[in-house]
């Protein structure tokens, strides 16, 4: 008999008081980590919703918004073991997987044992991930997609949930590097941080100045969130939200028909476009405290989920188009 099996179709009595468990706990983490990260509410948003799906966020600004905050925020909410990465030049894929040591014991017998590297964590913080050079970028590829990692023939599985939450710089700062574009296509969304607004600067100015600092507390725990990441892909999402994403998705690659994307864009987004949206679609709509995602989660979820697996075209660039306005007018078409 095999080992593995199906998982236990919920009944909706099931699936509703499940799901009322879980939007009470959303509140409390919503409530926690808003008492630490100020005026950043879409961020905060954003990100959970990509740990809800249980996938990887790529966080994007420039230093000083609080990106690694937020990260070592979440580790303590969610009850995470979470572990951190300064990204550097010198870096290397060692240094964030582990290797191979070699030991004599009391008899003389000599062993090679594995250390494990900061990559055996529940969550995992590349700080300024695009600091250090593509070779050591691309070590956490087989870890984002496969949660294991193989180190000289012998594989690792990696401690469950596994999220990578990596910080980025604009790379129009001096000494980054762009990322793999298939490193890229493994992060369920990008966020990108911008400056807070007046109000929330002085609560920061205010809060953060004083003799006491406020600190995070934990909310829940890793068993806990898995199971809220499996009533994620549990709820139903409707064919209209189906179509709606296939029209999306299927309309930002060129050679579609659109002359003006065929312009536009020099490569488009693939089916893991697809499957992201849906996961986040689903989990933004628990998030919302609804049981089923809307076309409107859709639209809100494009910028975050696309813009870093497409790439302009030279005259798009050339003219000053931005990804955020290709996606923008190809949204327009599903409201």
């Amino acid at each position: 008999m095999s080992a593995l099996t199906e998982p236990r179709t919920m009944t909706e009595e099931e699936m509703l008081a499940s799901a009322e468990t879980a939007l009470a706990d959303i509140g409390q983490i919503r409530q926690s980590v808003g008492e630490i990260i100020f005026g950043q509410e879409a961020v905060v948003e954003r990100t959970l919703v990509a740990v809800l799906a249980g996938g990887h966020t790529l966080l994007v600004g420039v230093p000083g918004l609080a990106k690694t905050l937020l990260v070592e925020t979440l580790g303590t909410v969610l009850g995470l073991d979470a572990r951190r990465i300064q990204f550097t030049p010198d870096l290397m894929p060692g240094d964030i997987l582990g290797t191979e040591i070699l030991e004599e014991d009391d008899g003389g017998k000599r062993a090679f044992r594995f250390v494990a590297g900061p990559v055996f964590a529940q969550l995992l913080m590349a700080d300024e991930i695009n600091r250090a050079s593509p070779r050591t970028q691309s070590a956490l590829l087989q870890a984002m997609q496969e949660y294991h990692v193989t180190v000289a023939g012998q594989r690792y599985d990696l401690p469950r949930p596994f999220h990578v939450l990596a910080t980025q710089n604009p790379l129009e700062q001096e000494g980054t590097y762009p990322l793999p574009e298939a490193q890229l296509d493994r992060f369920l969304m990008q966020v990108d941080i911008d400056y807070p607004d007046l109000e929330a600067e002085r609560r920061i100015i205010t809060d953060t100045t004083g003799m006491t600092n406020r600190r995070a507390v934990g909310v829940v725990s890793a068993d806990r969130l898995m199971e809220i990441q499996d009533l994620v892909r549990r709820m139903p999402v409707p064919s209209s939200v189906v179509e709606a994403i296939l029209a999306l998705v299927r309309s930002a690659r060129p050679g579609h028909g659109n002359d003006e994307i065929d312009r536009q864009v020099a490569w488009g987004p693939g089916p893991r476009a697809s499957q992201a949206l849906t996961l986040c679609a689903r989990a933004r709509a628990l998030y919302d405290g609804r049981l089923a995602p809307s076309v409107d989660d859709v639209i809100a979820l494009a910028e975050p989920v696309l813009q870093h697996r497409m790439a302009l075209s030279f005259s798009a660039r050339a003219e000053g188009t931005r990804i955020r306005d290709v996606i923008a007018s190809l949204t327009k078409g599903l409201q």
